[in-house]
């Protein structure tokens, strides 16, 4: 028998560690060389696995196991014939045999028990002063049943009272309350996916190790829906792809961010390391968790490669085709929840970074303009910071020039 032994591959240096979420071949199947055997899901991505061999396959590992680069994952039994006509073929196993329930022995005698109480019994058979009570527990011993039944059947029945002879008022009797009991209680235990493992330790981190605080404004999105409502079917005729808010959005910030260099930095150690570029992340909700895939030089870009960038991504994250080098890097965030109706929120720090903005729900208001009411789309936004970085005068004057940019997008078009 000639075995090779299948190991975790390395597979980018700041994955140490993977979980085998899934086999995608059966053990005992014969394989073919480069076939894909099974899936492991790292920090960042899903990747399948390869078999480095033609044979049969035999597991080491097992689903949802933590495995560290190195780790024996399976073996492939190369000295095994192909199967005839292809295809997946399994060692067959021998027949479990049946159990035999059949009871052994013949059945328990009456003994020394017939006849006697058990302790529960005893008490009951004092208590009511009962004498003959027959016993049908084992050996015929009398059970707490046994007595319970023989107290039943020699209680006297209650005399019947006599309905008095006057009733001032009759008293509604009150109302007995029986609580229902058929409702679910079952509960279901599942695996934390690498991912949101994942997720959840950076959460947590961020919140532990930065100073962050939140600061709010509002922007009036009318001239932007006005832009929009003019020139989308023109956008749309001629780059393939719809105008959207995130576009303007993520050109506003890098517009800015370029302007003030201490939102767009981060902290290595003692020392702060500034951009002249602007990396944006866009957060992505995926089946697997939140991903923020940065779209890289955004002040350089077009609207319409903006837009084709962040739909590229979303449709790779979705669809779990990420790689390593997509999901690294970036110097700003920017996360929508107002697609999913979020009103206000305080987005969490992405690190390294040491701001986030988060975009909200748009809903119509009454706002004072020029002296009167009137109904505008109005949206909440939310900075993030890190104060270590980021006074809070620098937070508020870069949110309030992103909202002059947004609310007279003629000035982000010609760069004034």
């Amino acid at each position: 028998m000639s075995l090779v032994e299948m190991k975790v591959p390395v597979i980018g240096e700041s994955v140490n560690e993977v979980t085998l979420s899934q086999w995608l071949k059966e053990e005992g199947d014969y394989v073919e060389l480069d076939e894909p055997i099974c899936e492991f899901e790292s920090d960042k991505a899903t990747l399948e696995f390869p078999a480095e061999a033609a044979g049969v396959l035999k597991y080491v590992a097992a689903e949802g196991d933590d495995l560290e680069i190195g780790a024996l994952v399976a073996t492939i039994d190369t000295s095994a014939a192909a199967p005839d006509g292809g295809g997946d073929k399994k060692a067959d196993s021998a027949p479990v045999p049946e159990a035999d329930d059949t009871p052994t022995g013949p059945p328990e005698p009456e003994g020394n028990a017939a006849g006697h109480p058990s302790p529960a019994a005893a008490k009951i058979m004092r208590e009511k002063n009962l004498e003959e009570v027959k016993g049908t527990g084992r050996g015929g011993r009398i059970t707490k049943e046994d007595a319970m039944r023989a107290e039943a059947k020699s209680a006297p029945a209650a005399p019947a009272q006599a309905p008095p002879a006057e009733k001032k008022a009759e008293q509604p009797a009150a109302p007995v309350y029986t609580p229902r009991t058929d409702f679910s209680r079952d509960t279901s235990r599942k695996k934390m996916s690498r991912m949101r493992r994942t997720i959840a330790d950076r959460l947590v981190s961020a919140k532990n190790e930065a100073a962050m605080l939140t600061t709010f404004n509002e922007v009036d999105m009318s001239a932007i829906f006005a832009l929009r409502k003019k020139y989308q079917e023109r956008f749309v005729e001629k780059y393939g792809i719809k105008l959207g808010f995130m576009s303007l959005f993520a050109k506003a910030c890098a517009k800015v961010l370029l302007e003030m260099p201490d939102v767009n930095a981060i902290i290595d150690d003692k020392e702060l390391i500034y951009h002249d570029y602007a990396d944006i992340s866009i957060a992505i909700s995926t089946p697997n968790g939140l991903v923020v895939p940065p779209v890289k030089n955004v002040e350089s870009l077009s609207f319409a490669e903006v837009e084709q960038a962040i739909k590229a991504l979303a449709v790779k994250a979705r669809n779990g085709n990420l790689t390593l080098e997509e999901m690294s890097g970036g110097t700003f965030t920017i996360t929508n929840g107002g697609i999913f109706g979020s009103m206000m929120s305080t987005p969490i720090l992405n690190k390294p970074q040491s701001a986030i903005l988060g975009m909200h729900t748009i809903q119509q208001r009454p706002v004072a303009v020029d002296g009167e009411v009137k109904i505008r789309p109005m949206m909440y936004l939310a900075l993030s910071y890190d104060h270590r970085v980021i006074d809070g005068s620098t937070s508020v004057t870069f949110l309030v020039k992103v909202k002059q940019l947004l609310e007279d997008p003629t000035t982000l078009l010609l760069d004034l």
